[in-house]
């Protein structure tokens, strides 16, 4: 079975960590603390600067898988098919 992967691309990746953020109610700084990094790099994700490394990218789709049917639907809509 291939394992469907995360559009890894900008913008792509930055729209949906603010997507996941908002569902969420969090800001920057809660989801950056959620996850174990700064304030900083969550904006320079977003924003299409850098991109998160894989590792951070499992605990965001976690995150993601955790909220339920709001979080799967955004999950299919950046996944690739």
């Amino acid at each position: 079975m291939i394992k469907k992967t995360l559009a890894r691309n900008q913008p792509e990746v930055g729209n949906f960590l603010r997507e996941l953020r908002i569902l969420a109610g969090l800001t920057q700084e809660q989801l950056a603390s959620s996850i174990g990094v700064t304030y900083s790099t969550i904006n320079r994700w977003e924003n299409g600067h850098t991109r998160p490394m894989p590792l951070a990218m499992q605990k965001i789709e976690e995150m993601a898988k955790d909220m339920g049917e709001l979080g799967e639907r955004l999950l299919a809509k950046y996944y690739n098919k």
